[in-house]
């Protein structure tokens, strides 16, 4: 969950004690917010970065004090695409002047996202670069002391625009055909790969709809899952939207309502998937783990109201996670 409050991409003390309350909250995988890969993939000026050198000394003490604090560390690379140079939500995610900072954004071709300018189609030596980005931001990331990556492939950011026909309508070998539109997503995950080694767990996060009729489907994200496989991928993150506007009261949505994406996907392409979506509760998490529905449950604005989530449930299910020293004394349920 972006917290648009970094300066030039360098995180500071806000991050430190956000990630950190989340480690000492009991929370097993603790991932950073969407983390840009070069300036121009930023939603705001405000956005977290991986670009640069001085971006791993900001991020290296907060990852220690979190894995200190018994969390696996992971961060989440982005490019925000044609949706990027905005304004943070709470200005109203309008477009930034030039005068303000604001630079053009990019996509896979000339068509604008509602509300926001045309952006610049990228070209393939941009293209190249993109996913040289992604595999120099994945490198920093380790040494950083990171050790779970996750690409961000979904919400309408730029390799989402990619996959969907209603933001991708190139005629290049990074369009029109499905093989076409998921070669950018493909290409980036193989380079992160490389760049990282075997070992070191990836995920990649895709919607799994684009809810309208014409755009990316749950039958796309399933055949596209299986290339993600191929190309090193260990695990789908299964959110859906953002790529053009929804309404969303023609859909049910509701609790786990993107629970059967991560189910689709688990079950149709033979790989470990992360279920998203108004998750809110210890019993309804543990349920969607027990019924085989997804390997992974990921909790995201549960927590951001209450950093203590984890701990919090490993108490109404009956199980003991270690508090840490200074905080022992409140627990309520003591060790069995």
């Amino acid at each position: 969950m972006c917290q648009y409050s970094a300066d030039d991409g360098v995180v500071n003390a806000w991050h430190q004690q956000w990630l950190g309350s989340l480690a000492i909250g009991g929370h097993g995988l603790v991932f950073t917010e969407a983390t840009a890969v070069n300036p121009i993939g930023r939603h705001s000026l405000k956005d977290a970065g991986l670009w640069r050198d001085d971006h791993v000394d900001a991020w290296s003490p907060i990852v220690e004090f979190c894995r200190s604090h018994g969390a696996t560390m992971g961060v989440q690379l982005a490019h925000a695409g044609r949706k990027a140079a905005t304004r943070p939500p709470w200005e109203g995610r309008t477009p930034l002047s030039r005068e303000e900072g604001g630079w053009t954004a990019v996509g896979p071709s000339a068509v604008a996202h509602e509300g926001l300018p045309v952006p610049h189609e990228l070209t393939k030596q941009e293209i190249s670069a993109v996913i040289d980005d992604f595999a120099a931001a994945a490198r920093r990331a380790m040494r950083a002391g990171f050790q779970v990556i996750e690409i961000h492939s979904a919400h309408g950011y730029l390799l989402h625009e990619f996959l969907s026909p209603l933001s991708n309508k190139r005629t290049d070998e990074f369009g029109g055909t499905f093989d076409n539109r998921c070669r950018l997503v493909t290409s980036v995950t193989a380079a992160v790969r490389r760049a990282i080694g075997e070992s070191v767990p990836l995920f990649v996060r895709l919607s799994c709809t684009d809810y309208i009729e014409g755009g990316w489907t749950i039958d796309d994200t399933v055949s596209l899952a299986g290339l993600l496989k191929e190309s090193g991928a260990d695990l789908i993150d299964c959110s859906s939207g953002g790529v053009a506007p929804v309404n969303f009261t023609e859909h049910d949505v509701g609790p786990n309502y993107q629970v059967k994406f991560s189910q689709a996907v688990k079950d149709g392409a033979s790989i470990a998937t992360g279920a998203v979506g108004l998750i809110t509760e210890a019993e309804q998490a543990e349920a969607i783990l027990q019924e085989g529905k997804a390997d992974v449950v990921l909790i995201a604005r549960a927590a951001m109201r209450n950093p203590y989530f984890a701990v919090n449930a490993a108490e109404k299910l009956g199980e003991y996670i270690p508090w840490p020293s200074q905080l022992d004394r409140a627990r309520r349920v003591k060790r069995r």
